[in-house]
């Protein structure tokens, strides 16, 4: 395909695709699907060769968040039976920050419900990464604790934080219809802030919340001006007891041309499958390593993921491997202009249509969706 041929020329230089290319990858049909993944996988093995970065995520506290974001289990009102704690101790954290490092871990991602953390809370935090760094030679962390105040990145980054996530979540046209408690300025805003303290931005996605696929488009490009090192894309999770429980949107098809189009538009960054990928992508996860090279190993925030060590079998079959903690993730070029304002993209091309949203699935699979019950905040082991 022209388009294909076109989109790996540029993603090997590095340059923007235009809208009207974005567009048309998520407009590939079932029957050109392996030919879309070969392609992109093209350009994910010239910056990141077959190498698979692992991230173990710690929910440090859960539930109960004042926000209103409607994808979200722990959002106010939720009545999805998770898990609900307050601040896990800093030795609490560590232990299961270990158990991530030992499955093959390089990055613990420390996560917190709420709108934005307290300066109390940025001490917690900065007690924790001291734990997690003194047991865990070498392990970078990274910190994700909603909205920052003045200072609260640079502190985080004095005590060590090597990144901060916080997501944009869909196109800033549709954000109002997901959350009111704070809007898509806010998130940028953040993300700015962990950037001009000097920590690695980490900024992604949600997909399958009924978006279109011009607001697919949008987010990423308006991510790709953020210029973050790494780029997370989550599947909805449709938990029982939230707003969107009925938005199964989804299919391991549609999933992985979300996921070539990332890549297409963000060539040399760090593109993580994120939660949602056992139940979207289901048998298909193998092939989506040939679009990303970074994931999250075990469990997620407040939902189980698949057995640590099948991740690991997963990569091994699929004929990848672990990167490894002497590794630098990013490209040379990224590395030494990390500080540098992103290059100016090239002018888009005129506004393509809107895509329309996708026919939800036939199923409902309720049983893909499991509630976690163990590691952080239980008693039973975590699994990695």
């Amino acid at each position: 395909m022209d388009l294909l041929n076109a989109l790996v020329d540029k993603g090997l230089r590095r340059e923007l695709p235009t809208r009207e290319e974005a567009l048309a990858v998520l407009a590939t049909s079932d029957d050109e699907l392996l030919d879309v993944v070969a392609a992109a996988g093209k350009v994910r093995r010239q910056w990141f060769g077959r190498r698979v970065k692992l991230n173990y995520l710690v929910n440090l506290k859960s539930g109960l968040c004042p926000e209103d974001c409607s994808y979200c289990s722990q959002r106010l009102g939720s009545k999805a039976e998770i898990l609900k704690y307050t601040w896990l101790k800093p030795d609490e954290a560590s232990k299961a920050a270990a158990a991530g490092v030992a499955g093959g871990a390089k990055r613990v991602c420390l996560v917190a419900s709420g709108r934005g953390p307290t300066d109390r809370d940025v001490d917690r935090v900065s007690e924790t990464i001291s734990a997690i760094k003194e047991q865990n030679e070498g392990v970078e962390v990274c910190a994700c604790l909603g909205l920052l105040s003045d200072g609260q990145a640079g502190r985080l980054r004095a005590a060590g934080a090597d990144a901060y996530n916080h997501n944009l979540n869909t196109s800033e046209a549709t954000y109002g219809d997901i959350c009111t408690t704070h809007d898509f300025s806010d998130r940028v805003s953040t993300v700015q802030q962990a950037q001009a303290a000097g920590m690695s931005a980490c900024s992604g996605l949600i997909a399958g919340m009924g978006e279109s696929d011009a607001d697919l488009v949008d987010v990423v490009f308006a991510l790709r001006e953020l210029d973050p090192d790494s780029v997370p894309v989550n599947f909805l999770i449709p938990f029982e007891g939230t707003p969107l429980a009925k938005e199964w949107n989804l299919t391991p098809q549609r999933a992985l041309r979300i996921l070539a189009m990332v890549r297409f538009v963000c060539p040399d960054i760090e593109v993580r499958l994120a939660g949602g990928r056992e139940v979207h992508l289901r048998t298909l996860q193998p092939l989506a390593l040939h679009l990303v090279n970074s994931i999250f190993l075990g469990d997620y925030l407040t939902s189980e993921g698949q057995a640590g060590k099948d991740d690991l079998a997963m990569i091994e079959d699929a004929g990848f491997e672990v990167e490894g903690a002497d590794t630098t993730t990013l490209p040379e070029h990224r590395r030494q202009h990390a500080d540098d304002a992103a290059e100016p993209a090239p002018a888009a091309d005129a506004e393509a249509p809107a895509g329309t949203v996708p026919a939800p699935s036939d199923e409902n699979r309720r049983d893909l969706v499991a509630v976690r019950r163990r590691g952080a905040g239980t008693d039973l082991p975590p699994n990695a």
